[in-house]
């Protein structure tokens, strides 16, 4: 059999005004042709996961474009339909094809197209024909379109938030479409919309349990995968809300069946799922008064660079430097400005600088601070959470001393989400009393067991966690929390 494999992704932040073009891809992820080599990107691995499964059992694999940009504003029109088109010639020169496996967000917007990935896909099976097998993986912070649902032999998405199971779906997903090209089942999919918006923390109880009990049922009288969207709610295209998805083996009334109970079970659970965060003040004061051996992890959900926002809003450092607290650190600013003047007057050096508040607002007032260069370091690699050895490319990078506290600033925008954004610029996180991480919730694998506790904290920002301040035109609101019970 031939299989033909691509990525292409970024999840986009339509409320954000950071647009997202062909720089943001190349400093992000943009390979072709399995060009990466032997160091997987984390974008990437599911293609190198689909191409050794694929290569043991004798199948002959070609790989297109793997394209990523780190989430933002709306995709540039052309650049979509660039990468769009590349991977739909790539396809056509690899014809004739048994089996495609694509690797996709599934909350990528463009100019002039709200659904991409079932644009994207919609075409590859135009292309492909009725017979051969299509299946995407997703992240669980998608909209699950009907055509999506239409094009797609099988989707699978990640099962955890923070992700640390993209590889193990992308296994998942491989059986599924592999075992129907070889005539062992026939998948079809049900989708069940839960009419709720939220964020979903499978670290927590009852998400924990609700997964692992999904997990539990694949494989069994005929289930061949469930997947919970969680959606993402920063997307304001007509399918953003959150989903369950099942796909089952030739019985499509069962998975519809399936996915409504899971999906009301789901539903049911709705207040007791939503993270508990506390307001700025709050949090600042309890750092303040935070004296345990291990330090408290504040989590500045509303600038995370992973859901679009600019990673450069001051509002949680101003807040702890006129409060005094010290021995604190904080990470990661996007400003590259900073860190050349950095690397201009070196390590050891105090210099004046203006730091963040650079994408208006939701970015907070500008910083003129007084600071002391301690580390400087060029092309920066850390993983992306936990132990887990996908890798992500920060750019060149500082750690500043302002006030005692420990500032990161970096050139390349992404998300606090290992231990490596501080320690490879010479931070040892034992000695702090407070760490701040710019980041929503892909942190927790890597800081939590180091935490002595985590707050989540709703500061002002570009993702604040509050539905009703997002003003929405296309998006279904007739859901939870914004109506308190939308199926009535």
């Amino acid at each position: 059999m031939k299989v033909f494999t691509a990525t292409l992704g970024t999840e986009t932040n339509t409320f954000s005004s950071l647009p997202t073009g062909m720089q943001m891809f190349e400093e992000t992820c943009l390979y072709r042709a399995g060009s990466y080599g032997a160091k997987v990107p984390s974008f990437g691995s599911p293609l190198a996961v689909w191409k050794q499964l694929s290569e043991a059992k004798g199948w002959k694999v070609e790989e297109s474009l793997c394209a990523f940009a780190m989430p933002a504003g709306k995709t540039v029109r052309r650049v979509y339909e660039a990468f769009r088109d590349e991977i739909l010639a790539d396809l056509k020169a690899a014809m004739p094809v048994d089996i495609a496996l694509i690797s996709l967000h599934g909350a990528m917007v463009a100019e002039g197209y709200d659904d991409c990935e079932g644009d994207l896909l919609t075409q590859i099976r135009d292309v492909i024909g009725p017979k051969a097998m299509l299946g995407a993986e997703l992240d669980l912070h998608c909209h699950i379109s009907d055509a999506i649902l239409r094009s797609a032999t099988a989707i699978v998405l990640f099962k955890e938030y923070p992700h640390i199971d993209i590889p193990e779906r992308a296994h998942d997903l491989f059986h599924v479409i592999a075992d129907a090209a070889e005539g062992k089942t026939k998948p079809v999919m049900a989708a069940f919309d839960c009419r709720m918006i939220g964020i979903f923390h499978t670290t927590r109880q009852p998400m924990r349990g609700f997964v692992d009990k999904l997990s539990a049922m694949e494989g069994k009288d005929g289930i061949l995968s469930l997947s919970v969207g969680h959606g993402f709610p920063w997307g304001d295209v007509a399918e953003m809300g959150s989903r369950i998805v099942a796909v089952t083996d030739g019985d499509p009334a069962r998975a519809a069946a399936l996915a409504e109970t899971l999906g009301r079970e789901f539903y049911a659970m709705r207040h007791e799922t939503q993270p508990p965060y506390i307001s700025l003040d709050t949090a600042i004061a309890r750092a303040a008064s935070h004296n345990q051996p291990r330090p408290m992890v504040l989590a500045d959900v509303s600038d995370n660079a992973g859901g679009g926002a600019a990673s450069d809003s001051t509002f949680i450092l101003d807040a702890m430097l006129k409060l005094g607290i010290k021995d604190a650190a904080i990470a990661m600013f996007w400003d590259p400005m900073v860190v050349r003047l950095a690397k201009e007057v070196g390590e050891g050096a105090t210099f004046a600088l203006r730091l963040g508040g650079k994408l208006g607002p939701t970015s907070g007032p500008p910083l003129d601070l007084e600071a002391t260069v301690l580390k400087v370091a060029a092309d920066v690699t850390v993983e992306f959470g936990g132990e887990r050895k996908a890798l992500m490319n920060i750019g060149d990078a500082a750690a500043l001393d302002v006030g005692g506290i420990t500032v990161i600033v970096n050139t390349k925008r992404a998300q606090c989400s290992s231990r490596d954004c501080f320690t490879k610029l010479g931070v040892d996180l034992s000695k702090m009393k407070v760490v701040v991480v710019k980041s929503m919730q892909h942190f927790h694998a890597a800081y939590a067991p180091i935490a002595s506790e985590v707050l989540y904290v709703a500061a002002p920002g570009a993702l604040v966690p509050d539905w009703s301040l997002l003003p929405y035109q296309k998006a279904n609101k007739h859901q939870w929390p914004l109506v308190e019970n939308p199926f009535a």
